[in-house]
């Protein structure tokens, strides 16, 4: 029987010869990461279920992101509740405050490979779908049953494969081509399905231009956002890992699989405006003043996307109506800019450079909004309240996008500075 690539892994990983869509499975799970927001749930609920240690310490990581360093007396409190656990059961992987995003320094230390099931208590978990693994965001509960057992049950998702053809034009990003699809599939256009991208565009993307994909895959309803491994998905990987890991690939004629065209040839950039993800409209059509620009996140606080932000404010300034925040999205990141340069030109254009986590993607500890103001982001939700206050507005773009508008003081092409 035919299979598409996440009904595959999700075979292995139940002990089946074959899986159908709709079918329930028990699965072992690879990797299990938590953080310090949603992670001390995790930890009270497997110490309610009465067991003294987890199932394998090898396989659960944890990672200190969203509240880095400590904004409050309660995130204290959070990060103390982590570290302990982490001692008291062995966990080797732990990333305390200095190492980034979750879904950015998972992949970049080696524990994503293809072919795996990886759970996070976080909905962007998704992201890791990018090297070929079936990766998912689950409960904090759900990863207590995790923590206990190495298990979890899944209902295999049907699978909604995207064929992005054309090349991509001058300023348009892998950000655009998901704004794209999420703006006509609609919010809830994909739910629970495995979304798989694929085509030429695809193919000519680098992996952190994939992981954009995969990462912004729960915005419209997905269980997982794919993409199939090749020769840059198994660079990477042996570059960063001793793990094994098997390559699997979907049969055209699977069952499950439906089909939907992308053409990104005549794309120009998006936005996605308030208050939903799926309210997208190409940048030519938004003319708004903003208050804030946020670069970063797990969508595009990666280092390309640093280059591509710099290259637009070099020997230029941040408007002075204006807050610039520029936070790398790991470590490693903030390393390699630094050694370019790219840190001294933000610094210069006046932009306020963070260390590695999340910043204000949700409400966090540093650059929020206030009632009435306009931020720009290159996260990847707009929600009402998610930068702060419920009365703000929040547009997400491209960096690219995000340089040249806040250097101009209002949403604008990139094209319009040159």
């Amino acid at each position: 029987m035919s299979m598409t690539v996440s009904e595959k892994i999700l075979a292995r990983a139940s002990g089946k010869d074959r899986v159908e869509a709709g079918e329930i499975v028990m699965a072992s799970i690879d990797v299990a990461m938590t953080h310090d927001l949603t992670g001390p749930l995790s930890v009270e609920s497997f110490e309610r279920i009465g067991r003294d240690r987890v199932w394998d310490p090898e396989k659960i990581v944890v990672i200190f992101d969203h509240q880095v360093p400590a904004d409050s007396l309660d995130a204290a409190q959070n990060h103390m509740i982590m570290r302990d656990f982490v001692r008291e059961q062995g966990i080797k992987n732990f990333y305390d405050v200095r190492e980034g995003v979750c879904h950015q320094v998972l992949p970049e230390k080696g524990h994503v490979v293809p072919g795996e099931v990886i759970v996070g208590t976080d909905s962007h978990t998704c992201t890791h779908g990018a090297l070929g693994a079936f990766a998912t965001g689950i409960g904090s509960t759900d990863m207590a049953m995790v923590f206990a057992t190495g298990k979890l049950w899944f209902r295999v998702p049907e699978t909604i494969r995207f064929e992005i053809s054309g090349s991509l034009r001058k300023h348009v990003y892998a950000k655009d081509v998901i704004l794209n699809i999420i703006g006509k599939v609609g919010a809830d256009g994909a739910t629970y399905m495995a979304c798989e991208f694929a085509g030429e565009t695809v193919a000519d993307m680098s992996v952190s231009d994939r992981m954009v994909l995969s990462n912004m895959a729960i915005e419209m309803g997905g269980k997982t956002g794919i993409v199939e491994p090749d020769e840059k998905t198994i660079r990477y990987v042996e570059r960063r890992s001793d793990k094994p890991y098997r390559v699997f690939r979907t049969d055209p004629d699977a069952p499950s699989l439906s089909v939907m065209e992308v053409d990104v040839s005549d794309l120009e950039p998006q936005v996605a405006c308030p208050h939903n993800v799926d309210n997208v409209k190409p940048v030519s059509e938004v003319d708004v003043e903003i208050d804030q620009v946020f670069l970063g996140s797990c969508t595009n606080g990666r280092l390309s996307d640093l280059r591509d932000a710099a290259a637009i404010l070099k020997n230029r300034e941040v408007a002075d109506s204006v807050r610039m925040l520029v936070i790398p999205a790991s470590r490693e990141v903030y390393r390699r800019a630094l050694s370019e340069g790219l840190m001294e030109i933000f610094v210069d254009a006046g932009a306020l450079v963070c260390n590695p986590c999340c910043g204000p993607c949700l409400g966090g500890h540093v650059g929020l909004v206030g009632p009435g103001e306009v931020s720009l982001s290159t996260s990847n939700r707009n929600f009402r309240g998610r930068q702060g206050s419920p009365e703000a507005e929040v547009y997400l773009s491209s960096a690219a996008v995000a340089a040249a508008s806040a250097v101009t003081g209002r949403i604008t092409h990139p094209a319009e500075l040159e």
